[in-house]
């Protein structure tokens, strides 16, 4: 039996592509849950750099996938902690008044409800609150299929570059976790808390550069996080037999880093130093690993600040100034 549920509920939208001056407090119908779906009442959203870009439509071949005009998904915020308040038909697994964490397909989570696909849920550990659980989905989902990608295990010397932002301050803690020996390149104002989180040196990279004497050799595994390396200074510091996991990288306002991606995939032709450009995609099982570990205390979200619901737009231009130092998240109150 579903709970009686408002019609109409308030989400942050935008009807064009453009900065945070686009996104404005409207009101919204609620969804119903469909086939294999759940409807969400919102507790906390993260938000990420992919926001942004959706929010902008930038790099232009973003909106391929996500509206030519304007965007399909009129609502950002695609890291969810919430309540199930209704399931659709063919939804096993979760029930009303479960608490839940996932990826939002596109966003959706600045407003009071959200549509969900089951198969993306995983439940909340009752000891794991809400505002660290909503910072896990997409960038320490990132962080973990990254540290898959370029192999990292116990004993590797590993390079995060861009350590101090959310996938950044997770990969840290998560190679750590693997029994890895973790140097990062991140703001100097940032160091201090990169190392708390794990690693055991740090540089500016306003001063120290990938190929660096002070950086002292090559490495198991590189993740380039910041994306503006030069790709063969990158295959140069890892050992033969290493990768370097590329989790973004620079480009045209046209094809971002379609362009780095391929080149990346040519200079790794016959070469025994991968240069392996990550596409991280939505995992409940990683998710629910994850979701442990932050209850066990073994990875610790770092979030810098919380908005409430009534601020989000000025959430997202946080986010959109590219400074965050972690996570910025959005609660429901």
């Amino acid at each position: 039996m579903t709970a009686a549920l408002p019609a109409t509920m308030p989400a942050w939208r935008q009807d064009r592509y453009g900065g945070p001056e686009t996104v404005a407090l409207a009101t919204s119908d609620v969804p119903a849950p469909r086939r294999g779906h759940v409807l969400l009442r919102l507790r906390v959203t993260g938000l990420n750099n992919g926001d942004v870009r959706v929010m902008r439509g930038e790099p232009l071949l973003v909106r391929t996938a996500f509206g030519l005009r304007r965007p399909k998904q009129p609502v950002r915020g695609m890291d969810a902690a919430a309540t199930v308040v209704a399931t659709g038909d063919d939804v096993t697994g979760f029930a009303v008044g479960d608490e839940v964490v996932c990826e939002l397909p596109g966003g959706g989570g600045l407003a009071a409800y959200a549509l969900a696909p089951a198969a993306r849920l995983a439940k909340r550990p009752a000891d794991l609150d809400p505002v660290s659980a909503a910072a896990l989905p997409v960038a320490a989902g990132t962080a973990w299929q990254a540290l898959d990608r370029a192999g990292v295990a116990d004993g590797h010397r590993v390079l995060v570059i861009g350590a101090s932002g959310g996938v950044g301050t997770f990969a840290v803690q998560l190679a750590a976790q693997r029994g890895a020996t973790v140097w990062a390149l991140c703001g100097q104002h940032s160091r201090a808390v990169v190392e708390e989180l794990g690693a055991v040196r740090t540089f500016d990279y306003r001063s120290v550069q990938p190929g660096a004497d002070e950086l002292g050799g090559e490495f198991d595994a590189v993740i380039d996080i910041a994306g503006t390396a030069p790709l063969r200074t990158l295959r140069g510091i890892v050992r033969d037999g290493g990768a370097v996991a590329l989790v973004s990288g620079e480009g045209g306002r046209v094809l971002g880093p379609i362009g780095r991606i391929l080149a990346a995939s040519v200079l790794s032709v016959g070469s025994k130093r991968g240069l392996r450009p990550v596409a991280a995609v939505a995992r409940a099982d990683i998710l629910t690993e994850l979701l442990s570990l932050a209850a066990a205390g073994t990875i610790r979200p770092l979030i810098e600040r919380s908005y409430p619901f009534a601020e989000a737009r000025d959430a997202l231009a946080r986010v959109d100034d590219g400074h965050v130092v972690g996570k910025v998240v959005v609660t429901a109150s």
